[in-house]
């Protein structure tokens, strides 16, 4: 599904900008000093899509309007989903101009089709329990997740959360007792957000993103799973100038203060 992102007013620096040469020509030649000094730059114009984990979506909701509010002659578009599936579409030939993935493996599998080069990491992430408001079921920990009288998501096989989950329930020694497998991390969040499940393995960062409608339980550090996320701009793209420039802005001071601000972690 893709979400267009809306324009904002708050503009966050991007190098997009234009500079413009004045004034007439005069005897001492100060005007054409000027002219030759003030190169104009040509500003990003035209669409992108990006391809973006779930994980990522409001941090990346956020980036993209302030990528485009930065350069009023783009518009960003992006398409949510589990890393595996945007592989599988990448790969199929879907249009897409930037791949960020939740792990290096899909991200591996694009690079090694030739339609990636020289991903870099930007961010990583760490697995969190939720659970629904309340905690009805009293879910305390990993060990619950063997507990076949509750309800227990995980995301499916394949995908990241789902591999990741599994890797922290071996971590401590538990076999899941689990009730649905889920085809993203945010189809797990919104089952638990909605008390179908009584706990899910997601990630801090949509823990956070949920609000008062969870609660969060942590994974102890030796049993977890650290994420990390790689992003590249893709070599199908049709406009490779502003996919760059919007990899670049999301490895930038700034793109990495509003993923911090999201519970994202440095690579």
């Amino acid at each position: 599904m893709k979400f267009r992102v809306m324009r904002l007013l708050a503009v966050v620096s991007v190098p997009a900008l234009v500079f413009a040469a004045c004034g007439d020509d005069d005897d001492d030649g100060a005007s054409s000093s000027t002219t030759e000094a003030s190169a104009e730059q040509p500003a990003l114009e035209g669409d992108i899509t990006v391809f973006a984990a779930a994980s990522l979506t409001d941090a990346f909701m956020e980036l993209g309007t302030a990528f485009e509010s930065a350069n009023q002659d783009v518009t960003v578009e992006f398409n949510f989903g589990a890393s595996s599936a945007l592989r599988e579409q990448i790969l199929a030939g879907a249009p897409a101009d930037v791949f960020a993935s939740a792990n290096p493996s899909n991200m591996d599998q694009v690079v090694e089709a030739g339609a990636a080069a020289n991903p870099e990491n930007f961010v990583t992430n760490q697995l969190e329990i939720a659970v629904p408001a309340g905690n009805g079921a009293g879910v305390t920990g990993l060990a619950d997740f063997a507990n076949a009288d509750l309800l227990i998501g995980l995301c499916a096989e394949g995908v990241p959360c789902g591999e990741f989950g599994r890797e922290a329930l071996a971590n401590a020694g538990v076999t899941p007792s689990i009730d649905t497998n889920e085809p993203d991390v945010r189809s797990l969040l919104t089952k638990v957000e909605a008390g179908d499940l009584d706990a899910g393995i997601v990630y801090v960062t949509d823990v956070l993103a949920a609000g008062d409608a969870v609660e969060r339980i942590d994974i102890p550090a030796d049993e977890n799973v650290i994420a990390t996320y790689p992003i590249a701009a893709l070599t199908g793209t049709a406009n490779a100038e502003v996919a760059d420039a919007f990899v670049e802005f999301v490895l930038s001071d700034e793109g990495q203060q509003v993923l911090d601000s999201y519970g994202f972690d440095a690579p």
